[in-house]
């Protein structure tokens, strides 16, 4: 288990790519993309948190805390905000709820990372390509957070990171990578995870 981190689960609302299914509950490959996340989540984190606005679609996740945006309609970074207030632990480790090919090791490793280096967000780079909804983010970040989201602006969190104690994480561009850091956006990226799995339709 990793140590006084929480794994968080940002499960988001319906798609209007995918006619109204939450992102998180697309079926690949006869599970959907949130089972597969708990269940790397399960071996890592002894405190789970889904945040959601639609709780009704995740009651069958009873042992993980299910809990909803505070303040409404700030994207990404108002999950992450929820989550922080939830949490006793230092830090979370967030990930977006499209991410159906998450990697172990590179939890482990990013992890690892953040205990050893005084950043209060950490987030993984490839090739200057930056996955922010793979980060990790301390619960000192509140007050910087909250006055952020006070802003009238889009709440980008690329805008975030430049006010925010953030340090960055590089990873080889690899298939390795590729496969992790892989989301869901459209329909064809399904047709993608399932060749990475080697899986036919």
């Amino acid at each position: 288990m990793i140590k006084n981190i929480s794994g968080v689960v940002l499960a988001g609302g319906a798609s209007s790519r995918f006619n109204g299914i939450i992102k998180s509950k697309i079926v690949i490959d006869g599970r959907t993309i949130i089972a597969r996340i708990i269940d790397i989540f399960d071996e890592l984190f002894d405190e789970i948190i889904i945040v959601t606005n639609k709780p009704e679609e995740f009651t069958e996740y009873n042992r993980c805390k299910i809990i909803g945006d505070c303040i409404l309609n700030k994207g990404p970074l108002g999950g992450i905000h929820a989550a922080l207030k939830e949490t006793d632990r230092e830090a979370l480790f967030v990930v977006a709820g499209d991410m159906p090919l998450i990697d172990k090791d590179y939890i482990i490793k990013q992890a690892d990372f953040y205990m050893k280096n005084l950043c209060e967000v950490l987030i993984p780079r490839v090739n200057n390509y930056i996955e922010p909804l793979h980060g990790i983010y301390k619960k000192t970040i509140m007050p910087v957070l909250e006055e952020f989201l006070k802003r009238e602006n889009d709440y980008a969190l690329r805008d975030f990171f430049k006010i925010a104690d953030t340090g960055f994480l590089e990873f080889d561009d690899s298939d390795k990578s590729q496969k992790a850091f892989t989301n869901i956006n459209s329909p064809s990226d399904i047709i993608k995870v399932k060749k990475l799995l080697g899986i036919g339709d």
